[in-house]
């Protein structure tokens, strides 16, 4: 497992999935605090010969409870599908419900956790099957694209999201909004209030599909269209990583936004099967 600590995180790189006709997987982790004076997100990974597990966090709170909760998320999935791997979308949302009352157990570990929450956005690939699942509450998100084409992204918990779609604001407009924080759901929340959405069906992998998991600091300074070109142009996950890092610095500097947030991703590469 890798997380993001105080200090700037180097990029990582790893692959899965070696033998048989397993779809070979390149795996790259690039989280920075920004402007920030430190690093709330949390990112980590485990794998087996069969599966996969990604997991990315944005915590919150206060008194240094959010880096504790955005830890405690991504350590909860990536043991519990360790334990028990998942291949269906419901074991997919039992799973961050679980995690979610797991944060909320831990609030009384002491004062600075009382009012922690956390985004999360998880991906679970089943080598052999050669399939995917994914689920999140808030607004840290999940991309796939295939040829170079974004395909989908998941949908935030949050008032800007509501506000596009009920045609108030445009896609780009939220990403500037300056309520565009205020989220509908996270970990930490109420039973009675939380919002999951998970993948309704297992996403059947091809050769070239990449996936991106990142937080609001991250796609908040880099749309869709820059997200595409600069994968177009990387040879690897790392390089595509690197090439989002510096779109994120420079237009955050363009927007004269010095203390812009913490910002983080992981991308996972699906190449030919192994033989």
């Amino acid at each position: 497992m890798s997380d993001a600590g105080p200090e700037l995180q180097a990029l990582l790189s790893d692959s899965v999935g070696t033998h048989g006709a397993l779809p070979q997987i390149e795996l790259a982790i690039l989280s920075r605090r920004g402007g920030r004076d430190y690093n709330e997100d949390a990112c980590g990974h485990w794998h087996s010969d069969r599966h996969l597990c990604v997991v990315v966090a944005d915590g919150a709170g206060g008194h240094g409870g959010g880096d504790i909760a955005s830890r405690l998320a991504v350590s909860h999935i990536i043991e519990q599908f360790a334990a028990a791997p998942l291949s269906e979308a419901e074991e997919v949302n039992d799973l961050l419900i679980d995690t979610n009352a797991n944060v909320i157990r831990h609030r009384a570990d002491g004062e600075a956790q009382a009012n922690m929450h956390s985004t999360v956005v998880s991906l679970f690939i089943d080598l052999d099957r050669g399939e995917a699942l994914w689920g999140h509450a808030g607004d840290s998100r999940l991309y796939v694209f295939r040829n170079g084409q974004m395909l989908a992204h998941t949908r935030d918990h949050s008032l800007v999201q509501s506000l596009v779609e009920a045609g108030i604001l445009t896609t780009e407009q939220m990403r500037t909004h300056p309520k565009r924080s205020e989220l509908h759901s996270a970990l930490g929340t109420d039973p009675a209030d939380l919002r999951v959405t998970t993948a309704t069906r297992p996403w059947v992998l091809r050769a070239g599909d990449v996936f991106l998991l990142c937080t609001d600091g991250l796609w908040e300074y880099v749309n869709e269209a820059e997200m595409c070109a600069s994968l177009s142009r990387a040879r690897d996950p790392v390089a595509w990583l690197s090439s989002l890092e510096q779109l994120v610095l420079r237009n955050a500097k363009e927007a004269q936004k010095p203390g812009h947030d913490n910002f983080s991703g992981v991308a996972v590469w699906i190449g030919p099967p192994s033989r």
